[in-house]
């Protein structure tokens, strides 16, 4: 089965508790006019892509930069916003204890062009709030609204694909889900949920380079190398796919879907022993897992 992988105040302290920077990541941006000028009193909105309640609201200082501390490690949405400026959004990675540090230019917009972004904007918070109510076909509304005042906003695409897979709607949520890659291809988001849509359809020498993408941009999640594993198994490429079963326990040893990967992987290499520890490793970690009877058959005859 295909794991699902899809900004407080300025922090002002001169030192951070020393167990933070051990579990934790930070954002640094720099936010400057076309001419390289800093921009002051930007609003910055900050969203964990994997839950839209992980979220926090900061500005800009006198230089143009903001922080954020205390970021648990994966993908986060960071949304600029100043009258007067186009808005602009980009995805940054946070990793464990380092600082992922990004710099935007904000361009100047008419005032036509101000009213239909601040519009689209409106439109685009109103799908956030239906979709995070669970009224996916209004959100999915409001999304395809603000796309037509801004159809070159990549995260409006993002989230009606979004909306679109709640409604068991594939063809459309992959639609979408490409316009926004092609909008930002450079999107962890954008990559995985093709990668997903194109897997579960069936489509796995499709899916594949869109996995591929995706651990490069976010290397350290576990969930997108099992994914790619998977991909891989079912490609026919037994050796690779090791590899992203073995980087997913390095990064979650406690990955047990993983383990059982590994162990039928062996098994095909005429590995008894690693087999063994991998499946019983997977039996301790998910002893109720729907696999569970078939990994203890399987353990069974490797005994014998």
């Amino acid at each position: 089965m295909i794991k699902k992988s899809g900004f407080i105040a300025m922090v002002l302290a001169l030192a951070l508790p020393a167990a933070w920077a051990q579990t934790q990541g930070r954002i640094q941006g720099t936010v400057l006019d076309a001419a390289g000028n800093p921009i002051e009193k930007v609003s910055v909105s900050i969203v964990f892509q994997r839950t839209s309640s992980v979220h926090y609201e900061l500005q800009t200082d006198k230089t143009g930069k903001f922080m954020q501390v205390g970021l648990t490690p994966g993908i986060y949405l960071v949304r600029l916003k100043k009258d007067g400026l186009v808005p602009t959004s980009s995805e940054v990675r946070v990793s464990i204890d380092e600082t992922s540090k990004f710099e935007v230019r904000m361009k100047p917009a008419s005032e036509e062009i101000r009213k239909s972004l601040s519009e689209a904007d409106q439109l685009f918070l109103k799908g956030n709030k239906s979709y995070s109510g669970g009224s996916f076909a209004e959100a999915a509304a409001a999304y395809e609204q603000a796309i037509k005042l801004d159809p070159g906003s990549w995260h409006y695409y993002l989230n009606l694909g979004l909306a679109y897979k709640k409604l068991e709607k594939p063809d459309e949520s992959l639609a979408a889900f490409k316009k926004a890659a092609e909008l930002n291809p450079a999107s962890p988001s954008a990559n995985k949920e093709i990668g997903e849509a194109l897997a579960k359809a069936g489509n796995l020498a499709e899916a594949k380079p869109f996995y591929e993408k995706f651990v490069n941009l976010s290397p350290d999640d576990a969930d997108g190398h099992y994914n790619l594993g998977l991909c891989l198994t079912g490609t026919g490429e037994p050796e690779p796919a090791l590899a992203q079963f073995q980087k997913t326990i390095e990064l979650k040893p406690d990955y047990a879907e993983a383990y059982y990967e590994i162990g039928t992987l062996m098994i095909g290499q005429n590995k008894v022993p690693e087999a063994v520890a991998n499946l019983e490793k997977f039996l301790q970690l998910a002893p109720a897992h729907p696999k569970a009877a078939v990994a203890k058959q399987l353990l069974e005859y490797l005994k014998k």
